[in-house]
């Protein structure tokens, strides 16, 4: 599905993505190195077990990327001119390889853009849920989208 113009949104429409995607560790392993990110929680097995958890955490920064990527198509594909800034970040549970994770929408807020009358921002509240239904990653994105009308 295409994303959505700025004048086809309206605060409070809601979106439950269909896309799902279970977590591997391979997906973990190559992000983590292509970040460059050495925290030994995500890469080494030991020092993960020997933690409160007591298995590998997927890389924090996988999982809000795979949020937003889960939402693209239908939110903004096509009809973005830019992402204008993520606000409000949180992780409240972790992520394991193996879960399976699924994305929501919800349009928080619309307003028009004073530098491009061809465009609005809308803010999106978006929200990671793992197989067991608990948030894993939650934020605001605001986006500049085109108007259809334009």
């Amino acid at each position: 599905m295409a994303g959505r113009h700025y004048d086809e949104w309206q605060v409070g429409d809601r979106i439950a993505h269909e896309l799902r995607r279970t977590v591997t560790e391979t997906d973990n392993l190559l992000f983590t190195c292509m970040t460059h990110n050495p925290q030994p929680l995500h890469l080494d097995a030991e020092a993960a077990k020997a933690s409160e958890f007591g298995q590998i955490l997927v890389n924090g920064t996988f999982s809000f990327a795979l949020m937003i990527g889960l939402s693209v198509g239908d939110t903004t594909m096509g009809t973005l001119v830019a992402n204008l800034g993520y606000d409000k970040l949180v992780m409240p549970k972790p992520v394991f390889i193996g879960d399976t994770l699924r994305c929501e929408t919800e349009v928080t807020d619309l307003k028009e853009s004073r530098s491009r009358p061809e465009a609005g921002i809308v803010t999106f509240t978006h929200r990671l849920l793992n197989q067991r239904d608990e948030i894993v990653c939650q934020c605001l994105r605001m986006a500049l989208l085109k108007k259809r009308s334009a």
